[in-house]
């Protein structure tokens, strides 16, 4: 079995963060552990509160995993603060991980800053280029670029920057663009597109998230990059058709619609 590591911030609702990232990883038949780096009070109606994992407790989780254990594949998510950016680059330069995904999550869907000026900058100078592949959707890729972007061809300008930065792979997400979601894989030389209809539910709490875990399992399991990012934008387009009403605001999707309807327990 394949050995898939999240180093992100915690969800007590479920939808996203740590929890989405194992609930994926599970369901692509991998085998899920976690690095907490924040706490977060947040449900389907925003964020409240967040408190980070000091230094030492965030290296030792790294150190237990890493000594211990192979990983097959890697996936960073909310890291909150430049010395947790900081002590996440040192311990991946030492053990050397191939695959990476790097989530730059920096604003919640309810908009409350997880990032702050300084540790943006540090994690654009010292995570970027250690990922195989990082994700931003538009509103992120914006605060990385200081551009703005409302058409496709503003994302590939976008992407292109983000590359310069020193990313080995840009897939930016075009869910906020008005029309048709198409997003856009960068490698540096050529684009390649990925277009999908637009699902009509306010539930896409954690969608973020589990995208790049589906990407990181996929990429684990030995699919090749583009394989891998058209695998997970199956999985979260089936998550999100039959994504959940829980809670007052905006639901979480479905991570497991899939193996639920193959065991019969739904129709």
């Amino acid at each position: 079995m394949k050995k898939v590591l999240t180093i992100a911030g915690s969800d007590c609702s479920g939808g996203a963060g740590i929890q989405a990232d194992l609930k994926t990883f599970s369901a692509h038949g991998v085998y899920g552990m976690s690095v907490i780096t924040a706490v977060t009070a947040q449900n389907t109606q925003g964020v409240f509160a967040v408190e980070d994992i000091s230094r030492d407790v965030i290296a030792k989780q790294i150190e237990a995993i890493f000594d211990d254990i192979e990983v097959d594949g890697l996936k960073i998510g909310m890291v909150s603060q430049v010395q947790t950016i900081e002590v996440i680059a040192e311990k991946l330069r030492h053990y050397s991980p191939e695959t990476v995904v790097l989530d730059p999550v920096m604003v919640s869907k309810s908009g409350y800053h997880l990032l702050n000026p300084e540790a943006e900058a540090t994690l654009i100078k010292d995570l970027l280029p250690l990922a195989m592949i990082v994700t931003p959707n538009i509103p992120e890729a914006e605060v990385m670029t200081n551009m703005s972007i409302n058409t496709l061809k503003q994302m590939e300008d976008s992407a292109k920057a983000i590359y310069q930065m020193g990313a080995k792979n840009v897939f930016l997400k075009g869910g906020h663009l008005e029309n048709e979601a198409t997003d856009i894989l960068y490698d540096g030389q050529e684009f390649s597109y990925y277009s999908s209809p637009r699902i009509a539910t306010k539930n896409t709490h954690g969608t973020g998230c589990t995208l790049s875990s589906a990407i990181t399992a996929n990429l684990a399991l030995g699919y090749t990059l583009h394989q891998a990012v058209v695998r997970a934008k199956e999985y979260i387009t089936i998550a999100i058709e039959h994504s959940l009403s829980i809670g007052k605001g905006v639901g979480p999707t479905h991570h497991f619609y899939t193996l639920y309807k193959k065991a019969g327990l739904i129709k």
